[in-house]
């Protein structure tokens, strides 16, 4: 199970004031498990992990098969949460090298969707060359700007390469259950189909398809997932007092740092394979509570890189800062520092330690100049890298965050300023439908 301390935020706000939590912490808790707070209508994610049934994992993981089995090459095309969950928890599993080595085993995963460059784009179709390659299609409604414009590309690259016939079996789309472009694109090609569920949100999807079969086609275990969330989702369930619940005890804590003018939040890794986890954590915190101008900002750093970039301005800016460290307790694999004759770089003090031991007292540390520098630290320790951790890990966020937003007093499961660009963007391409908007706006250029 993970742990959770929070006493290195006790020179900060007392343990007092975070214990008072308490009362408010359970009736947001409970206000997700009735279903009575802001956002109602998206809280399926809420009991998803233990809902998921043996005979729907067996589903995801033969469709996978046949992707691995026909495929060097899986794109993932999709954007913010259609994609990132499933990122995080791939390149967290996988050797940091994976790309240069592929294996019979697992095809490599790509990702697409997720911007609009065009270099990016054409250097993806131009490496798909010659490739076998799959795609999974991920977009509630098929008309994500990002998502629809690669999806065009990688489909009409797929067909000419593979034949039309042949690309059925390697296009698959996760999608609306009845309605929406990709939907009817996918039944009228006759596409292998999942559903995204009307009530789970984007950021909160990790645990449907739009995660797990990405992740079951990288070769990972989904089944250890589940099961690591659905624990987890006992660990942190309404009847866990708040002196045991840690999700409650995360969700106290942050707010009460932020009415004491911490407004930043850094998600900080000692391990590089949790940065695409930090991205999908940023989305979820960013896009669940930045409204009414206010909330905390999630941002993130990988240590001990960046403690050479980052490093001053964390030890001594602006004290508007804390830290959340995910910490791991066991590497999967052991090297020690060798012996040198010469020890002309003055290491041999280190010889014969554990690679990391030398990380864990950076990572110790890195917390003691921190906290005497004036930032608080949380630390959020696991046992391993591994699907059952990462599922746990995945689920503690996904309802702390759900906790922290009803105690900021936002509806954590909206995200109206998203649109915004949009309606510039399509504006400003003379989009139809867009006419007044065109004119509009081009008056302010």
């Amino acid at each position: 199970m993970i742990g959770l301390n929070i006493e290195k935020t006790f020179d900060f706000v007392s343990k007092a004031s975070v214990l008072a939590y308490d009362a408010q912490a359970l009736i947001a808790r409970e206000a997700l498990e009735k279903g009575t707070g802001k956002g109602s209508d998206f809280l399926g994610w809420l009991h998803l992990p233990s809902s998921i049934s043996k005979a729907f994992i067996a589903n995801i993981q033969a469709t996978a098969k046949i992707l691995r089995e026909h495929c060097e090459v899986v794109v993932v095309a999709g954007i913010g949460g259609s994609y990132l969950g499933a990122r995080a928890v791939i390149e967290a599993l996988s050797n940091s090298f994976a790309w240069l080595m592929p294996s019979a085993q697992a095809p490599v995963i790509v990702y697409a969707g997720c911007n609009i460059s065009e270099d990016y784009l054409y250097e993806l179709t131009e490496y798909l060359k010659g490739k076998k390659f799959g795609l999974i299609n991920i977009s509630k409604g098929g008309t994500t700007t990002e998502t629809a414009l690669a999806f065009r590309l990688l489909r009409q690259q797929c067909e000419q390469q593979h034949g039309k016939e042949m690309a059925k079996k390697l296009i698959v789309t996760i999608t609306d259950a009845h309605k929406g472009v990709a939907r009817i694109t996918a039944d009228r090609e006759g596409y292998q189909t999942y559903i995204i569920p009307d009530d789970v949100g984007g950021r909160y999807s990790v645990l449907t398809p739009v995660g797990l079969l990405p992740i079951a086609v990288a070769g990972f275990d989904i089944e250890q997932l589940v099961t690591g969330a659905t624990d987890m989702e006992q660990t942190c369930a309404t009847r866990v007092p708040f002196a045991k619940n840690p999700a409650a005890q995360y969700a106290a804590v942050r707010n009460e740092l932020y009415k004491r003018g911490k407004k930043i939040e850094l998600l900080v890794n000692f391990c590089p394979k949790l940065h695409y986890f930090s991205e999908w954590w940023k989305q979820l915190f960013g896009e669940s509570e930045g409204k009414d101008h206010k909330s905390i900002f999630p941002a993130s750093v990988d240590f001990t890189t960046d403690l050479h970039s980052m490093g001053q301005w964390i030890q001594e800016g602006e004290r508007s800062i804390f830290e959340t460290v995910i910490s791991i307790d066991n590497v999967n694999h052991q090297m020690e520092v060798p012996y040198d004759e010469a020890n002309l770089d003055g290491l041999n003090y280190l010889a014969g330690k554990r690679i990391d031991e030398v990380n864990k007292m950076a990572e110790l540390g890195t917390q003691m100049a921190h906290v005497d520098g004036g930032v608080p630290n949380i630390r959020i320790t696991i046992d391993k890298l591994d699907e059952y951790n990462l599922g746990q890990l995945i689920y503690f966020f996904e309802v702390a965050c759900g906790i922290s937003g009803y105690l900021l007093g936002v509806n954590p499961f909206n995200q109206p300023g998203v649109e915004a660009y949009k309606m510039n963007m399509f504006a400003l391409l003379n989009k139809p439908g867009y006419e007044a908007e065109s004119k509009a706006i081009r008056k302010k250029l």
